[in-house]
């Protein structure tokens, strides 16, 4: 008799035909009797399906589902769980990579049988050249969080859980709990693990075992609303934390804050065009004026200002300095004083750039 199918890696993609070839082979050279792999491609109008149709031919343990139309990313998420056959299913990402022991590491942690799994992630720049992260989720050991400590895993895991790549969850638990009420999210993982009754038996496991490929998110252009708003109100939704609880993972109104409104201006992630939209409706008085000066305050000179701040104070994180260099509104003057104040980090900043 075949061996039981204990893990279901399962990915949604779109439009990842120039990626998704170098996120398969970090999987499939790793791959085991027990595991599949599950692929939901949400209708990619791009060379997905040539792509996926070759790896299919080389490799039994893909199972490839084509959409006729695009549902949505959490639904497209929940689709390839429904298709999975394993005991667990990873939610992988479609243009990350897994560490070449991932999956040894996985099965091995789900021998202790929690609900849920949580893999630590490196970042990378856009050409996965070099670090910018070496641990997305600060913890250095491995940690179990058990009944009465939802509150503890909320606030210490919720910012890293953002990215749904480090989730493994147990099949039948996902399939338990309501999904629909969060399609449209983005972050469907999110909304089901933390929904009343919030999921109570967890193993946090500390070493990165996912790639992920930063600035390269499908949702980019969409980057004020989504972590200005989306984030933020499924974040404060959830009945079973307190307020203080939900502070510490993003702000119920981040969009208030001029010193981010001005940094997402100097990154070019706010204009008038998200203030029209999203801020002018909100806001009235002082607030309205300040709000609508930052989205007309010139952009590269923004930029400059920032890199400059960043440099004399150096108080910038890797990502914060990447995301000021990669953006539109980067100048040369801006990268002059990047370089000078970190020149042994510039390239790295660069590299990904190409």
């Amino acid at each position: 008799m075949p061996e039981p199918i204990k893990l279901s890696i399962c990915l949604a993609t779109y439009n990842r035909g120039k990626f998704i070839g170098e996120t398969l082979d970090s999987i499939l050279g790793q791959m085991r009797p027990n595991v599949e792999l599950v692929v939901v491609d949400g209708a990619s109008p791009d060379n997905t399906a040539e792509v996926m149709a070759k790896y299919a031919l080389r490799y039994p343990q893909i199972r490839y589902h084509r959409e006729p139309e695009n549902s949505g990313v959490d639904k497209d998420y929940d689709k390839a769980v429904g298709h999975a056959r394993g005991e667990y299913c990873w939610l992988m990402t479609d243009d990350d990579l897994l560490q070449p022991h991932a999956i040894e590491r996985v099965l091995v942690a789900l021998e202790k049988t929690p609900e849920l799994v949580v893999v630590n992630a490196e970042i990378r720049n856009a050409n996965l050249s070099g670090v910018l992260q070496s641990r997305r989720w600060p913890i250095a050991e491995d940690r179990q969080y058990e009944a009465g400590d939802s509150a503890a895993f909320f606030t210490e895991a919720g910012d890293y859980l953002s990215f749904i790549g480090g989730v493994i969850i147990n099949r039948k638990c996902w399939l338990a709990r309501d999904r629909a009420s969060y399609y449209g999210t983005l972050f469907i993982h999110f909304g089901v693990i933390f929904q009343h009754e919030p999921i109570s038996k967890v193993y946090a496991i500390a070493e990165p075992l996912v790639v992920i490929r930063y600035g390269n998110a499908m949702w980019t252009s969409r980057g004020f609303e989504i972590w200005m708003f989306k984030w933020p109100k499924l974040v404060w939704s959830f009945s079973d934390f307190s307020n203080e609880d939900k502070e510490k993972i993003c702000a119920l109104e981040p969009w208030r804050n001029l010193r981010r409104l001005l940094f997402l201006r100097a990154t070019g992630a706010y204009s008038f065009t998200e203030f029209h939209t999203h801020i002018s409706p909100r806001l009235s008085g002082i607030s309205w004026l300040q709000a609508l000066f930052i989205s007309h305050f010139p952009a590269k000179l923004a930029n400059i200002l920032y890199a400059g701040y960043f440099a004399t104070t150096n108080r910038a994180d890797h990502m914060a300095w990447y995301e000021l260099l990669r953006c539109s509104c980067a100048t040369g003057l801006s990268r002059a004083i990047t370089k000078i104040a970190r020149r042994h980090e510039y390239d790295l900043w660069m590299l990904g750039q190409r």
